[in-house]
């Protein structure tokens, strides 16, 4: 269950984004293909909780 990604035509047209936010899982899939740390995009996007990572690379598998 991915209950921290959300779907709204409104948003981001349609993308997946972490709960509600504009913040594309996309977005956080890439930077930790690119050697980003979870402290680093924490830093980066402050609306994020470590949670959210997690599921977002859950959802990307």
């Amino acid at each position: 269950m991915f209950d921290r990604i959300t779907f709204d035509q409104k948003i981001m047209a349609g993308k997946a984004c972490m709960r509600g936010t504009r913040i594309p899982v996309s977005v956080i899939v890439n930077q930790i293909a690119h050697g980003a740390t979870f402290d680093e995009i924490l830093h980066d996007f402050p609306d994020l909780e470590k949670e959210d990572i997690e599921q977002a690379i859950e959802y990307a598998a």
